[in-house]
């Protein structure tokens, strides 16, 4: 097996039986069924259930909402080994409900709107989604439309969200939507949104040329009422919201990104080392040897770099920069691995039977959502800038 650089101390005491644990689960209730979920183009919706029980969901959230009251790093090494198996659509639906959803809600939620929410999310009955992206305003969320207007006893929700991952199936989505028109990014708040509300409809499943089981859809809100309730943290401040929580979110992309090289460079390892060409081995041949050891050398500096932002937020401290850093060197080196990967394999890389095929199209969206690589540029360079 690959040395993977997986240093398990740095995850806490509980890591090697949690990651035993999910290795058994997505053998068992993943593996053999994925396929015909790749055909499908989606999960089934009892997986999330199956998840809950089995404790996989919210294992950092707090005992009293029935998570595991673990780190965050272990929610970061069940994303890794998600990936690592192959099952990149699934690692983004798991790094949108577990990683993200449920932390915004614990960080910025009342006590009844945590009570409320946290422990059906840990259990798997209630899915989560964040409603960001909008058709005219990818990156740019002082450009967002969705309205959000004050009338008696509550608000009116109306405009419209694309991209969303778990979108189809969820049962909750946290929407970003604009609540003072004048006042760009300072005018954007953040509301618990359920999916039976009237007037909140969504579309069928976008088809993708990858990640075809991560369930992504556009939502639609046509004059939603929400309760006084539904505001999640402050009026208006949900801009800042969004920039506090993107260090964890683009850790956790970081952290599919560094399982699925993982993966790529296993089953090309694998493969090489059976592939007869020329009479050779085709791991006997100087081109691959070379190619492959590029690879993980790129990767064992990439596992250096993430163990220590890994650290620098489980001790609150990891800057926006950093973040942005890991995020954009990690899915790029993932996109490039894996398309060497893929070239390694020759024409069996370019057909669905041969795995390495899903690695190489589950990768590309990798360096376009949490922010696109030119985002990461960007808030690189004004850090070092200014603007």
């Amino acid at each position: 097996m690959l040395d993977t650089g997986l240093d398990l101390h740095i995850y806490g005491e509980d890591a090697p039986l949690m990651l035993n644990m999910v290795q058994k689960i997505l053998q068992q209730e993943v593996a053999p069924h994925f396929e015909a979920w790749e055909a499908a183009c989606q999960l089934p919706r009892t997986l999330w259930n199956t998840l809950g029980q089995a404790g996989l969901l919210g294992v950092d959230m707090p005992a009293m909402y029935g998570g595991a009251e673990t780190n965050f790093s272990v929610c970061a090494m069940i994303c890794e080994e998600i990936s690592r198996q192959g099952f990149g659509g699934l690692a983004s639906g798991y790094n949108i409900h577990a990683n993200i959803v449920m932390p915004y809600i614990l960080h910025l939620g009342t006590q009844a709107q945590k009570q409320a929410w946290l422990p059906a999310m840990i259990r798997g009955e209630v899915l989560g989604a964040i409603a960001m992206t909008e058709p005219h305003a990818g990156s740019d969320l002082a450009a967002l439309k969705t309205q959000v207007v004050k009338v008696e006893k509550g608000w009116r929700l109306q405009g419209s969200k694309i991209f969303i991952t778990n979108g189809v199936l969820a049962d909750l989505v946290i929407v970003c939507a604009k609540t003072d028109l004048k006042a760009g990014a300072k005018g954007i708040s953040l509301f618990l949104v359920p999916a039976d509300s009237p007037g909140f409809y969504k579309s069928r499943g976008i088809r993708k040329i990858g990640q075809h089981t991560s369930d992504t859809a556009e939502l639609f809100f046509d004059n939603v009422f929400l309760p006084e309730d539904a505001l999640l943290g402050e009026l208006n401040q949900g801009f800042i919201y969004l920039m506090e929580e993107l260090p964890r979110e683009r850790l956790g992309v970081a952290a599919q990104a560094l399982g699925a090289i993982q993966g790529a460079i296993q089953l090309t390892f694998d493969y090489v080392k059976n592939r007869q060409v020329f009479g050779k081995k085709l791991s006997e041949l100087q081109n691959t040897r070379f190619k492959l050891a590029e690879i993980y050398a790129q990767f064992t500096l990439g596992r250096a770099y993430f163990n220590q932002c890994l650290q620098a937020y489980v001790e609150g401290n990891l800057s926006v920069t950093d973040a942005a850093i890991l995020k954009l060197k990690l899915t790029e080196m993932q996109c490039a691995a894996t398309d060497e990967c893929l070239q390694l394999f020759g024409g069996y890389g370019y057909t669905q039977e041969y795995p390495i095929s899903r690695f190489y199209v589950d990768a590309r969206i990798q360096t376009i959502y949490a922010g696109t690589s030119e985002i990461m540029k960007e808030v690189i360079a004004r850090s070092l800038l200014g603007k």
